[in-house]
Parts: structure tokens; sequence; C-alpha cells
């Protein structure tokens, strides 16, 4: 019985043919005007040399060179230090944090990846390789970022500063794109006091999906922008479709599309699956669960991916720690969940988007998610970026603690992989 009603779960082999109808059809306006965005910028082939020309780093180096860029002299402090190997190495970490207990035999696990969000400014960046060097810490293996991009890009830099960084410390990023509905493309939206509106699915409202797609194109043609975040069905159609035409999108789908079971990510996954490239590879490269996901709901979204065969292509992104105000109901902490499950559950990564919260407590401004929508200026006036750096330091110590916590269990972590050696 059980097997007879599985086999009424079947997709009916037709739905296929009525896929390709519909993409195909020529009086179809919903693909057509994707497809007139994509023209704008040349064939698919021409999009990915401009990107490929962009992203390498002496070609990085050169425009902030040409830009008389005060963030080149950083880049080279940096390129040095990577190379002088001044960073602690994996063995000098795990030896400081098992000071006073007996080393593992081996360190086994699946290497969870040390996750922050947000670095919003790339002198962040460098104080934090400098305090890393100094206190002997790692740097996380993934960044995230939340800024302006269009702000970022004329602030002397720091976009491709930012890239640079990235491509020299050897870890993967994340860019978060303007068109979202806090721009005022919602009408009804009363800027980020009115956030929870927002973050229902009101983020992409009307055409924006395609201004999404223009906005990622030429970040990618001119700055070599590849994984971007996503929140709204119709912007992850759009980035399968990208993929299908050949260009290289990557989607890291944020904890705001609501992901919070194993059903809502396999239903994801299927669509993703659907219009995977012909090497089989899909744009979707990370899910961020929601803040009530269980490590039962974990297990299952690891299922999920299993069953579909896309693990080693989908991260499942959680959140360790996060804001101590505006978000979740604190304490929230969830570093002994990242430690049961570090073990049974491949590509990970585990997202510190707030201090550990006995610390955030104790801070005169502790982490909230509004500075992420504020313009630079504004928190220059009124001095808030520098409680808003001291917060993104607290993540720093908080990322530090898993790895020592993940050590002292006997598990391994994902470090910037180019600054912190094997031996």
């Amino acid at each position: 019985m059980s097997n007879d009603l599985r086999q009424k779960l079947m997709v009916d082999p037709s739905f296929v043919d009525t896929i390709n109808r519909v993409v195909t059809n020529p009086d179809n306006s919903l693909v057509s005007s994707f497809m007139d965005v994509v023209k704008k910028y040349g064939t698919p082939e021409e999009i990915q040399e401009k990107a490929r020309a962009a992203r390498q780093l002496p070609n990085i180096l050169r425009r902030l060179g040409a830009e008389n860029s005060p963030y080149l002299a950083d880049l080279e402090w940096l390129i040095k230090a990577r190379d002088d190997r001044a960073f602690a190495s994996i063995d000098e970490f795990r030896a400081s944090a098992l000071t006073g207990q007996k080393k593992p035999a081996q360190f086994g696990g699946n290497g969870v990846v040390m996750e922050i969000s947000a670095c919003q400014y790339f002198p962040w960046l460098i104080d934090q390789a400098k305090h890393a060097i100094n206190h002997r810490e790692i740097m996380p293996g993934r960044f995230i970022r939340v800024r302006d991009m269009a702000e970022s890009a004329a602030d002397q830099g720091d976009l491709l500063a930012m890239m640079a960084a990235m491509e020299i410390m050897g870890t993967s990023y994340v860019e978060t794109l303007n068109t979202r509905g806090t721009d005022g493309s919602n009408i009804h939206l009363n800027g980020p006091d009115t956030l929870l509106g927002y973050f229902t699915c009101a983020g992409e409202p009307n055409d924006y999906p395609l201004k999404w797609i223009d906005e990622f194109l030429h970040y990618h043609t001119e700055y070599g922008v590849r994984e971007v975040l996503t929140f709204n069905p119709g912007t992850m159609l759009l980035g399968y479709w990208l993929g299908r035409l050949g260009i290289d999108i990557k989607l890291k789908v944020s904890v705001f599309a609501g992901t919070d079971n194993p059903w809502s990510f396999l239903y994801m996954l299927m669509i993703a699956k659907m219009f995977a490239g012909q090497n089989g590879e899909t744009p979707l490269s990370g899910v961020n669960p929601t803040n009530a996901t269980d490590t039962e709901a974990l297990l299952g979204f690891s299922e999920a991916r299993q069953l579909i065969d896309m693990t080693d292509q989908v991260r499942i992104e959680h959140h360790l720690t996060n804001f101590y105000k505006g978000m979740v109901k604190q304490p929230y902490l969830r570093r002994d969940q990242f430690i049961e499950i570090a073990d049974k559950i491949e590509n990970m990564a585990a997202k510190h988007e707030g201090g550990d919260p006995e610390i955030d407590a104790l801070r005169t401004s502790p982490s909230a998610p509004f500075n992420y929508f504020r313009s630079k200026q504004d928190l220059l006036d009124t001095g808030d970026i520098c409680t808003d750096q001291l917060s993104y330091m607290d993540k720093h110590d908080s990322v530090n603690k898993t790895a020592r916590e993940l050590t002292r269990h006997g598990l391994t972590f994902g470090a910037a992989p180019t600054l912190h050696q094997a031996g």
C-alpha cells in the first residue's frame, strides 16, 4: 500500500514538455524580458570573458592603482603577510586551543566552514587580519557583505579591494545587490523601521527581478562579482536561467527566504535541479535555514541534499549567533548544536552574525540589523561606525571561540585557506 501511494507522487513525464513549451514560446513575455536584459551585456560567452578578466587579481590591483586607492597598500601588506606565513598555522591554533588538554589522536568531522556576516568595509578586514596575526587567531573561510554596492564601488575602490582580499585569502564571499524593497520600490515600506514587512517576501516587487538580474550582470562584467544573496523565488528562477545560458552566477539563499523545514528545502533543490546546466551544476550554492531550525531538521536538510545528489553543490549555512537586537529572542547561541552535527552533516557553514550573547549584551550598542541599511556617511556623522566595527570584531571573536570548541572536540573547521597552512 505504501509503495502504491509513493507511485502516485511521481511526476508525469509530460511535465517536462510543458516546461519546455513555456520557456521556448516566443510570445512568453516573462522569458523575452529576461533575454532583453541579458542581451544588453552581450552573448553569454562575451559576458563570461568580461567577468573572468575583471576577477583576475592583477587586473584588480591595476585598477586600484589607476584610481590611486589607499587600499592598494593594504592589499600589498596582506599579500606579504600571507607569503611570509605571518598568520597562525592550523597546528599552532590547535595547540593553543588544546592547552592543558590531551590532543586527539586525529581530527575528524566534515570541516564546518567559519562564516562571518557582514564585513561591510574593507578597512575592517585589514584591522581584523592584523588582530588575527597579533592574537594568533584564525580568519573566517567565508564572508558575507550587505553594504550598498554602488556606494562600495565609489568608495576609493572598496568593492575592488574586498574582492582582491578574498582572492588573496582564498575565501568564498557573497555580495548583496541593491535592488531590494528597501530602495523605495515597495511604496508601503517605511524604511528599516518596518523591516519585518520587507523580510516577509516583499523585497522584489513587480519588475524587480529583472532589475536584480540587470544589476548582477553589471557587477559581474565590470567587477567579476559571482556570488550574490537572494531571498525571492523570482530572482532564484532568473538566476537558474542565467546558469543555463552558461553565465557563472552563484546564489546564496538568505535566511529571510524562510527555508525552515526539510520539505521547503527539497522543493528549492528540485527547482534548482530542473534548470541545472548540462554538466549537472546549478547556481544554487548555499541556503541559510531559518533560526527555528533544530538538529533533526538539519539532518533532514542533509538527507534532502543526498537524495537529489547536491551535497557537494549546496552548502547549509546555519546561524550560530545572531543580532542581539531586532532579530531573534536572546540568548541565541547554537555552538553546541554545531559540535553535535559536525561529524554527521557535510558541507556546512557556521554563520556568525552577532557576538556571543553574553558579550553582545554588555555593549552600549549591541549588534542589530538596521545599520546594514544606513549609508557610510550617516554612520560616520553619528559615530555609529565605531560601534558597528566593534560588533564586527565581537563576531570575529565568536568565530574563534567556535573554532576552538570544535578543536577541543576533535573536529575540523574551515578557515581562510591560504592564510592558515596545515603545518
